[in-house]
């Protein structure tokens, strides 16, 4: 997959070869205060092919000791800077500095079928249930 990158941008990294994420790091520090959130543009651009999508990851190690979240759809064709929305869900201020992981970008397979207007649906064994409807 190519990328680019802009001034001050990280080349994305996998910290092992079988690792399903590629890590892309923060450019800027930003104090994300408890219940908040801060915008990241990573300066990475990243060449996703027809067929698949870019999913941005929560990194595990944020999410667990800073309860840092991050959820993300990068489409292919999209050439424009990833971005990452990181939300603080926990208590305290979170600095966020240059040069730190800050998500993962996972590249999947996705289906794009045609949509076809009906009147209605096929009956199912799950039909319309939903939340709770299993009763957990």
């Amino acid at each position: 997959m190519r990328i680019t990158l802009d001034d001050g941008a990280y080349m994305p990294t996998r910290a092992h070869a079988t690792d399903a994420g590629l890590d892309l790091y923060a450019r800027t520090a930003v104090t994300i205060p408890p219940g908040g959130s801060g915008v990241f543009d990573t300066g990475v651009h990243a060449a996703i092919p027809a067929g698949y999508v870019g999913m941005l990851k929560s990194k595990s190690g944020l999410n667990v000791k800073k309860n840092i979240l991050c959820e993300g759809v990068i489409d292919a064709g999209y050439t424009g800077p990833i971005v990452a929305k990181l939300y603080n869900h926990g208590t305290d201020a979170v600095t966020i500095e240059p040069g730190m992981k800050i998500t993962q970008l996972v590249i999947l397979p996705i289906l794009t079928p045609e949509l076809e207007l009906a009147d209605c649906l096929e009956d199912t064994e799950r039909g319309a249930g939903g939340f709770g409807s299993t009763g957990a």
